[in-house]
C-alpha cells in the first residue's frame, strides 16, 4: 500500500513519557500520558480526537485510552500487525483516515513495560505447540534452536557477511554512531555514555555474529503521534511534518523474522518494495533525503536497508558506513535521537517522533538544511516506511 495522497496529511503533535528500565507504572498510565502530551504539543484539546490507530501488539485498547482522555466518540479505530513492522504503517493508516474523512484527528501510540514486564527478546521457547498457523510456523525453526529474535537475525547476518565480506566491526560502527547521538540527547537512556568500536568488539556474544551492543534496548515507556490533514495542521501550534509518502510492504514468501526460504536472504525485499513506492509516489529519491531514522533493533539489518533505499549499491553498505556517511557530518546521518540502541526501544515510534523534530528544527542533534527525512519500520517482518517533508 502506498499513499499517493499522503501530502495531504501531517504529523502535528508528538508526545512521550520518560524512557526507563523500570517505570513503576502501568502501560495504560504511560499511554495516556504520551497521548495527552501529543495533543498538548499540537495545541489540540484531546476531546477533539476522533480516531486511533495502534499496533496489534498494543495491550492498551483504544476504548480504554479514549475513556481516560475524555474522548466520547471515535469514528475510526484500527490496528496494524507485525510488531515493529507496524511503526510507519500506523501513520499510513491514520493518513487514510484523515484523508477519507473517517476522522479529523488521529492518535497513534505505543506503550509498554518491555523491560520490567514482558520482554520480547526472551524468545518463543515457552509457546505451546498447536495447529494454528502462527504456532505451526515456529515448528520449522524452533527445534533447531532458533527461538529468539537475535538468533533469527543472526542467520541473515551470517549470510550477508559471507556474501559481501562485511565484518562484525561494520555492524559495530552502526552501534557507535547511534550511541554518539544518544550521548548528546538528554532523553536517551545512554545519555553521556558514548562507546568506541573497541567497546563493541569487547561486548559479549549474544548469538554469533551478534554481540550485546548489536542488540537494541528493552524499554519501559510510551510514544504518541497526532496525525491530521496538512490543512488542519496549519492552524495548530507546531510546524507540521508533512507526510510526503507512506508505504507498507510484504514480499514473496514472507515469514515473521524467518524468511529463510528465498533464493537470496542478504536483502530485505519487503523494504525494497516500500522504497519503490515511496520514491514513485513522492517523486523523491535517495538524493533528496538529508537524514534518516533506520530501524535498528539489530545492527546487521541496517546495512541492507541502506542498499534497498539506494544510498549505496548492493553489498556496498559496509564501505558507505566505513567512510563515515552515517555520522553527524556524513552524507546520511542516521538515528539522531540515538535510535533504538541508544535512546529507547518503543517499536520504532520514537524514531518517527525524532523525524518530526528534524523537520521542525528542534532535534537535540539537529542536521542542517533538512527538507526530507526517511523513517523505516521493523525489518525481517512485513514492514513499512515513510518520508516526512517540510510544509510547502
Amino acid at each position: 500500500m502506498t499513499l499517493k495522497y499522503a501530502y495531504h496529511s501531517a504529523i502535528a503533535g508528538i508526545g512521550a513519557t520518560p524512557f526507563t528500565k523500570d517505570s513503576g507504572r502501568t502501560p495504560m498510565d504511560q499511554a495516556v500520558e504520551a497521548c495527552l502530551a501529543a495533543c498538548e504539543d499540537a495545541g489540540l484539546p484531546p476531546e477533539k480526537v476522533n480516531g486511533m490507530v495502534t499496533y496489534s501488539a498494543e495491550q492498551n485498547p483504544e476504548i480504554e485510552v479514549a475513556r481516560n482522555l475524555g474522548i466520547e466518540e471515535l469514528t475510526h479505530f484500527s490496528m496494524v500487525h507485525h510488531g515493529g513492522g507496524a511503526a510507519c504503517g500506523v501513520v499510513a493508516v491514520a493518513c487514510q483516515a484523515v484523508y477519507s474523512g473517517a476522522a479529523d484527528y488521529v492518535l497513534c501510540y505505543r506503550a509498554f513495560n518491555e523491560r520490567s514486564w514482558h520482554r520480547f527478546g526472551a524468545g518463543v521457547q515457552d509457546r505451546p505447540a498447536g495447529a494454528e498457523a502462527v504456532e505451526v510456523s515456529f515448528s520449522w525453526s524452533s527445534p533447531f534452536g532458533l527461538v529468539t529474535p537475535a538468533s533469527w537475525v543472526a542467520m541473515f547476518a551470517t549470510r550477508y557477511m559471507h556474501e559481501y565480506g562485511a565484518t562484525t566491526e561494520d555492524f559495530g560502527r552502526v552501534s557507535v554512531v547511534d550511541r554518539a547521538f544518544a550521548a548528546t540527547n538528554p532523553y536517551a537512556h545512554f545519555f553521556q555514555r558514548p562507546i568506541t568500536l573497541e567497546d563493541h568488539q569487547n561486548s559479549r556474544w549474544i548469538v554469533e555474529p551478534l554481540r550485546l551492543l548489536d542488540c537494541c534496548q528493552e524499554t519501559d515507556g510510551a510514544q504518541a503521534l497526532l496525525v491530521t490533514t496538512a490543512e488542519r495542521a496549519k492552524d495548530l501550534k507546531q510546524t507540521p511534518a508533512v507526510i510526503a509518502s507512506a508505504a507498507q510492504g510484504v514480499a514473496e514468501d514472507q515469514h515473521m523474522m524467518r524468511s529463510y526460504y528465498r533464493d537470496n536472504i542478504t536483502g530485505i525485499p519487503e523494504m525494497g518494495l516500500c522504497a519503490r513506492q515511496l520514491y514513485q509516489s513522492s517523486g523523491l529519491s535517495a538524493d533528496d533525503i538529508q537524514t534518516a531514522i533506520i530501524y535498528d533493533h539489530f545492527t546487521p539489518l541496517v546495512l541492507p536497508q541502506l542498499e534497498e533505499f539506494g544510498f549505496c549499491d548492493r553489498g556496498e553498505a559496509k564501505e558507505f558506513i566505513r567512510d563515515g556517511h552515517l555520522e553527524r557530518d556524513g552524507r546520511l546521518p542516521i538515528n539522531t535521537n540515538g535510535g533504538q540502541l541508544g535512546e529507547a526501544y518503543i517499536h520504532g515510534l520514537n524514531g518517527i517522533a525524532e523525524g518530526v523534530r528534524q523537520i521542525r528544527g528542534t532535534s537535540m542533534n539537529q542536521i542542517d538544511n533538512v527538507e526530507n527525512v526517511l523513517a523505516t519500520a521493523g525489518t525481517a517482518v512485513p514492514t513499512s516506511a515513510l518520508i516526512l517533508s517540510q510544509p510547502s
